[in-house]
């Protein structure tokens, strides 16, 4: 039996091409998101800090429903 010798040709090529305009939505995304989160934690802040000074929350709805009806 012969031994040949294989001839072995491989390429290796990358396929993932980075598209401008897809990171710049990532980007506009995180952004997004983060700003989103901030408002979130603002807006339980200050539920909470209204129900406290109110003196809880039932007194806060009954508070809220006062103010808009007069």
């Amino acid at each position: 039996m012969k031994n040949f010798p294989s001839i072995d040709k491989s390429c290796a090529s990358s396929t993932a091409a980075t598209n401008v305009s897809t990171e710049i939505f990532k980007t506009g995304i995180t952004a997004l998101s983060i700003t989103a989160g901030i408002i979130g934690c603002w807006a339980a802040a200050s539920m909470i800090a209204g129900a406290v000074n109110s003196g809880g929350p039932i007194s806060l709805v009954v508070n809220l429903f006062t103010a808009i009806n007069g």
